[in-house]
């Protein structure tokens, strides 16, 4: 589970091809959660929040453009 209340996950939009669905997006994250082990070891991670997130960079699936990607404003 990811804490997303903070900011709305952003939307893009090709400026070569139209495409709006499918990108390749490259993010770090830094995160605290909750790591719960069970007796037999086995790892359940849980209540995950996002500290901080930087998108380095967003690429086309479709045409492969990463110079022309938009960010959407966030009505549309």
């Amino acid at each position: 589970m990811t804490d997303a209340g903070d900011a709305p996950t952003p939307r893009y939009r090709c400026t070569r091809c139209g495409n709006l669905t499918r990108f390749d997006v490259t993010s770090t994250r830094r995160t605290r959660s909750f790591h719960h082990y069970s007796v037999g070891g086995e790892l359940e991670v849980e209540d995950v929040e996002v500290l901080d997130e930087v998108i380095e960079s967003v690429e086309c699936r479709w045409c492969g453009n990463g110079e022309g990607v938009e960010e959407l404003p966030a009505d549309g």
